[in-house]
């Protein structure tokens, strides 16, 4: 099928394009970007585009689905039809699910119900250790092959660093992607939320910085021993950022990430023990976000993704502390990602580039891009539409986010993948 995007403004940061111009589609990848069509081109279907964004699709580096195990919070059909209108075309999806992502027919059977719902393509995180015990190393080789794209153990702790060093070795001689969710247990076991002054007011357990900077320093000394491909997500604090830094200065093949949520919001927002402020790692000070808007800029932080957590109604309903921790995210983060374009802290192009070719920078992957050939995952949104979040605008199962009742600037129009329509507003 031929598809014509007309009149947009099209923004790919891999080619440095920033032209308004038409976008042609042949057979499912990208034909070329100009104002007339290629000799002999015929549109089936053409799509205005006229006074919108056309960039490449999104691309969430982690994300829950929930599936399988906890459908009562969300469903790989619910979930990544929310993604699609959300305009993201490629999402991670973490391996703590039940069963864990440790089996080759886990990794298959979230693939397989992803691709039968249609809507994204979804790429499993395998898990780093069997059941996330920390312990034994998973069939990391078996669940390449499967599909999954990196290993984890998610915030789930590695105490015994032999153990983690070993895990390491194998990954780095494969050449597989290690990503780190840096929290140490101890420091972190009883908090929920950041130790300050806020939580000091509160009467809440805090969680130090140092729960996440000890783990962070930690990864980093076994990282440069083992020459493994690694990444850091979902950093919290200015001083984690500062490490990093340091470690690319030495040669480090280490990259990074920040969920939107950590960029716009610190533990001085957590007032009245609202729960949907309850996420981990916990918003830090406000240091800390402008420590981790700076790495932004700098590209210490080379990709920005939802942490989308559905949670059911429940799961809220109780004291801040009780309650479980996570933002459902997915069709709020591009907006939310403008937020950061309308305070100057960067330009449009370069947001972009940390929600599409950022991450797909991360994960080797060929896209992020409109260039010719490639398969033709796109977004088309319009950066000026507000909407209000809320049950009837939101596809998620999860409608836990501290942004429900507030008015968005910024809406996905249309998404395709694979030069398929999956979205349509």
């Amino acid at each position: 099928m031929n598809i014509v995007i007309e009149g947009g403004r099209i923004i790919d940061p891999a080619q440095k394009i920033d032209t308004i111009a038409n976008l042609y589609i042949h057979q499912g990848a990208i034909l070329a970007i100009g104002h007339e069509p290629p000799e002999g081109y015929f549109a089936d279907e053409t799509l205005d585009a006229h006074n919108k964004i056309v960039c490449p699709g999104l691309i969430d580096l982690f994300t829950h689905l929930r599936e399988p195990g906890a459908t009562q919070k969300g469903s790989i059909a619910s979930e990544t039809a929310a993604a699609a209108a959300g305009g993201i075309t490629t999402l991670l999806t973490s391996p703590a699910t039940s069963p864990i992502v440790d089996t080759p027919a886990v990794a298959e059977l979230i693939q397989d119900r992803a691709a039968d719902a249609g809507f994204v393509r979804v790429l499993p995180i395998g898990a780093l250790t069997r059941g996330l015990q920390g312990e034994q190393l998973a069939p990391l080789h078996a669940l390449t092959r499967s599909g999954c794209v990196a290993f984890t153990n998610a915030r789930l702790p590695m105490v015994d660093s032999l153990a983690l060093l070993r895990c390491l070795e194998y990954a780095a001689t494969f050449d597989l992607l290690v990503i780190f969710q840096a929290q140490d247990a101890g420091l972190s076991r009883k908090g929920c939320m950041h130790d300050g002054a806020s939580s000091a007011r509160m009467g809440l357990e805090g969680i130090p910085e140092a729960a996440e900077t000890i783990e962070v320093s930690r990864c980093l000394l076994l990282i440069e021993q083992t020459g493994v491909r690694a990444h850091f997500g979902q950093l919290s604090c200015e001083r984690s950022i500062q490490l990093i830094d340091a470690a690319r200065k030495r040669g480090l093949q280490v990259t990074a990430d920040v969920a939107i949520h950590h960029l716009l919001l610190c533990d001085e927002d957590v007032n009245g023990f609202d729960s949907s402020l309850h996420v981990q790692p916990p918003l830090r000070s406000p240091l800390d976000r402008a420590g981790l808007r700076q790495g932004l800029v700098t590209d210490t932080l080379s990709a920005i993704c939802s942490d989308h957590q559905p949670l059911d109604v429940i799961a809220k309903q109780a004291p801040f502390s009780e309650t479980e921790p996570g933002i459902s995210g997915l069709e709020t983060l591009l907006p939310l990602s403008l937020k950061l374009v309308e305070q100057k802290l960067i330009e449009l192009p370069q947001l972009i580039e940390k929600l599409t070719f950022g991450p797909a920078k991360i994960l080797g992957l060929d896209s992020g891009t409109l260039q010719s050939g490639v398969q033709a995952d796109v977004c088309i949104f319009d950066p000026e539409v507000s909407w209000t979040v809320n049950d009837q605008s939101l596809l998620s199962m999860g409608k836990n986010t501290p942004y429900y009742g507030h008015t968005l600037k910024g809406r996905v129009d249309c998404t395709l993948l694979g030069g398929r329509i999956v979205f349509k507003r």
